[in-house]
């Protein structure tokens, strides 16, 4: 039996009784053994008997023990625990794929390390719904907002810089896209994670303009600047085979949108210059970021004090038997 409580623990104490029962008992038996004096042979049975006869002070003090264990009431606990989770939070993440995100002082490449971080980052958010929006020159959704973890995190696996959509960096569409995935949002909280490495130079819609819109619906929006202090290896052509001539460029973020942006919806501003300062960035917000979990623990007693009457009775049952028939004579 395991997870064995007593729920009349002080009656234990009744137990220190025991070996002072033993200690009499065994007393009693000296000054009966020291008056019984065998007149001959034929008395040898009786003899045998009397040296037989402790056996049913064990089984008395072996009764007592088990009937003060009996009304310690000895239960068997099995616990278990539910987690409830109240309303979590909603969140899109808004990733900037345009050519610059190939720039490669972030290993192997500002996109690729994005990824990492980023999905990392869905797994640990096991309460929540995520989605993910991306844009370039444009924007669009790439997954709705879904607490489905394998699908957000294929989506996420699966974004590349294709050229599908015009390059360029549409912040103000970025941002609208993804305040429109979360508007109708009914979580407790709701939250944008927005990245670029670059400042606004496409879209028709005006970051500030979305910025308002994220705030009018009560959308926090954390924004993170990707890109080194200095120059970056980047891509600055095409070549004739339509793939990428790298060359060092400057790196240029608009740094005061972005906390503009954050400041306007309550949100912080975080630059990453590096792999580990990604990470660290991710982790900040995984710590601002908490979703309540109510956790409850149910309990179950089973009552073991039967287990213990029975045996009792039982041995009571065998000394009686014994006084009454084969020590009749001695008691």
């Amino acid at each position: 039996m395991n997870n064995i409580e007593f729920n009349n623990p002080e009656l234990l104490w009744l137990l220190i009784l025991v070996p002072l029962l033993a200690f009499y008992f065994y007393k009693s038996n000296i000054n009966r053994t020291n008056s019984f004096k065998i007149s001959s042979t034929d008395d040898f049975n009786y003899g045998l008997k009397s040296k037989i006869y402790p056996f049913l002070d064990i089984l008395r003090l072996a009764i007592i023990s088990l009937l003060i264990i009996a009304l310690s009431r000895p239960q068997e606990i099995s616990n278990s625990v539910r987690t409830k989770t109240s309303s979590g939070i909603d969140i899109v993440i808004a990733v900037d794929i345009s050519s610059s995100m190939l720039a490669q002082d972030l290993k192997p490449n500002r996109l690729e390390a994005l990824k990492t971080v980023a999905a990392e980052f869905i797994n640990d958010r096991q309460n929540d719904r995520i989605g993910l929006v991306i844009y370039a020159g444009e924007s669009y959704t790439k997954t709705p907002v879904t607490s489905d973890k394998s699908i957000i995190i294929k989506s996420l696996n699966d974004i590349v810089f294709d050229g599908i959509i015009q390059d360029g960096t549409a912040i103000g569409m970025g941002l609208a896209t993804s305040v429109n995935r979360l508007k109708e949002s009914k979580a407790k909280s709701k939250v944008i994670i927005l990245l670029t490495d670059g400042v606004n130079n496409s879209g028709f819609i005006d970051p500030s303009t979305a910025a308002d819109l994220a705030a009018n619906y009560g959308i926090k929006t954390y924004t993170i600047g990707l890109g080194s202090n200095a120059n970056a290896l980047a891509p600055i052509a095409l070549n004739p085979d339509g793939s990428f001539r790298f060359g060092m460029t400057k790196v240029e973020i608009d740094e005061e949108l972005l906390e503009s942006i954050a400041s306007k919806t309550g949100g912080l501003y975080f630059r990453a210059t590096n792999n580990e300062s990604l990470q660290d960035i991710y982790n900040e917000i995984n710590k601002l970021e908490k979703t309540d979990v109510e956790e409850i623990r149910y309990s179950d007693a089973e009552e073991k004090y039967r287990f213990f009457i029975l045996i009792s009775l039982g041995l009571i049952f065998v000394e009686f038997t014994l006084r009454k028939l084969i020590f009749k004579s001695l008691v």
